[in-house]
């Protein structure tokens, strides 16, 4: 033999002995020389054998059902089946007519839209089709923190905890982002999806975003803040600031309408709360309706595809 090539180990073919390409002449030289492609590294999901993965997936839609099981529970207290009405609580700060920033009574109709598709989101992450998918990896957990921090929002407020109240309530809306980031990656696979996913978190979030606003001034009342002849001047500054949330949330979620939606849908019932109902206020009333029209518009506008340049 001209010459031996040392053992070389391929991927997936066990290995080649000494001498196994003598016979090829200078060959086996250019063999010897040669530099095999290395392995590529493996991430934790690939180390993970199928049955780790099931078992992952399965504790997580067991949380999710657990989390929405306790946010029923919640939600059964605020409507007063198991205790006091919201409105009731705290001694009335959160009632529809408790400051200028107090959406109508009618505006929290939006909730029966929203727990509707979160038993909607609760089938679609029991289906076997969607259960290793990386949008149901993506959004899971926060979905279960959301549905938890929405049954202890409504626990602490039967409580009195007012201001525990606003940082539950601050802790739910940035779990909500994070779930419509992680959709905002993708366009939804059918219609099934887009309802129980887009539409539903979509609503949740822009809906829980103005929520906030209103939570904060009524801590702020309730705690004895009172600001005479400016409370219209800052409260049309809060909206100014829920209006510009709202276009900045168009920009880093676009796509995206329901959040639009739910967010001009509490803008207007705090508009026609303040110009048809107490505690009355026209300017409060204008400057809510038009950020409630430039907040849907913007994510109406987003969720519209750019045109493509002509060729």
């Amino acid at each position: 033999a001209r010459g031996t090539v040392p053992t070389v180990r391929f991927r997936a073919m066990g290995t080649v002995p000494n001498g196994a390409f003598s016979h090829l002449g200078d060959g086996s030289k250019r063999c010897e020389n040669a530099q095999l492609e290395p392995s590529p590294r493996r991430g934790p999901s690939d180390q993970q054998s199928y049955p780790e993965l099931r078992l992952g997936r399965l504790a997580e839609h067991l949380t999710v059902t657990a989390c929405f099981v306790a946010g029923v529970i919640g939600t059964l207290y605020g409507v007063g089946l198991l205790g006091t009405r919201v409105e009731s609580s705290i001694g009335g700060a959160l009632r529809a007519d408790a400051t200028l920033l107090s959406p109508a009574a009618t505006a929290f109709s939006i909730w029966s839209v929203i727990y509707v598709g979160l038993v909607g989101y609760l089938i679609w992450q029991w289906l076997p089709s969607n259960a290793h998918t990386a949008k149901a990896r993506a959004t899971g957990w926060w979905a279960a923190a959301s549905l938890l921090l929405n049954g202890a929002w409504l626990l602490v407020v039967q409580a009195g905890g007012l201001w525990l109240s606003v940082l539950m309530i601050a802790a739910l809306a940035f779990v909500l982002g994070k779930v419509c980031l992680a959709l905002g990656t993708s366009r939804p696979d059918g219609v099934f999806e887009l309802l129980a996913l887009y539409l539903t978190f979509g609503l949740y979030l822009g809906w829980v975003c103005l929520a906030t606003v209103a939570n904060i001034t009524s801590a702020a009342v309730g705690s004895g803040v009172r600001l005479g002849g400016l409370e219209p001047i800052v409260a049309v500054i809060v909206l100014l600031v829920a209006g510009a949330l709202g276009l900045y949330l168009a920009r880093v979620m676009p796509g995206q309408p329901a959040i639009g939606v739910a967010m001009a849908w509490g803008l207007g019932w705090i508009a026609i709360g303040r110009l048809v109902a107490q505690p009355p206020s026209l300017l409060v009333g204008a400057v809510a309706a038009v950020c409630a029209v430039g907040v849907l518009a913007a994510h109406l506008r987003s969720a519209v595809p750019a045109a493509r340049p002509a060729a």
